[in-house]
């Protein structure tokens, strides 16, 4: 029987470094997010700001990543030598598009959420801002089905975080805000260079999600 791949989800670094809770379905392990979405992979498109080989001679990389709402980390080994090809031709910074599963560690004092990269390649800042307002978009889509409190992962995720929907909120805000800002100054430098720049504003409309 030959299994499909798991759907990679958009998840902000804000929500997948709380999703400690693991779900077992099968042989297929998921983590539960705070906003009640199973994860068993995840697209990224992040910065990556360092990279170190965590014992020498191991073969074995820590990636450290930022998207505009925290920081998670990924390691990359013999595992996935196609990933390791590619992380050793980067220098950080540098922005990249990650597709990876997602891990659950039990550490010492506190469970460790990471990602184990499938894919990773470098990206223009523009694939970085389209994937921001995809997700900021699913995020917001989460958020109001926690609101109406209805299926089994939303109650459980209920039960198991209690998460701050405020706070889920105003982190998709700030993402947001954050590349229209980017935007704006690119669109006010080309103006200011009078070159003929046609500013896709209707495809960037991002007046709804900015609204408290």
């Amino acid at each position: 029987m030959i299994r499909r791949r798991e759907v990679a989800k958009r998840v902000f670094a804000y929500e997948l470094t709380r999703s400690t809770h693991v779900l077992q379905e099968e042989n297929v392990k998921y983590a539960l997010t705070p906003l009640g979405e199973r994860v068993n992979r995840i697209f990224s498109v992040s910065v990556l700001l360092d990279k170190e080989e965590v014992r020498p001679d191991t073969n074995l990389w820590r990636m450290r990543l930022s998207d505009p709402t925290g920081v998670f980390y990924a390691y990359a080994g013999r595992f996935n030598s196609e990933a390791v090809e590619t992380l050793l031709d980067l220098e950080p910074p540098v922005i990249v598009a990650l597709v990876g599963k997602v891990r659950v560690f039990e550490g010492v004092t506190r469970k460790l959420v990471s990602v184990v990269p499938e894919n990773l390649v470098e990206v223009e800042s523009a694939v970085r801002d389209y994937w921001v307002l995809e997700t900021a978009k699913a995020t917001l889509k989460r958020i109001e089905e926690m609101e109406k409190k209805e299926g089994e992962d939303v109650k459980l995720a209920w039960n198991i975080y209690n998460p701050n929907l405020e706070e889920y909120k105003s982190v998709v805000k700030q993402a947001v805000s954050l590349i229209r800002e980017e935007l704006e100054e690119l669109e006010k430098e080309f103006e200011e260079e009078e070159e003929d720049f046609e500013f896709e504003e209707e495809e960037w409309d991002l007046t709804e999600l900015l609204e408290d």
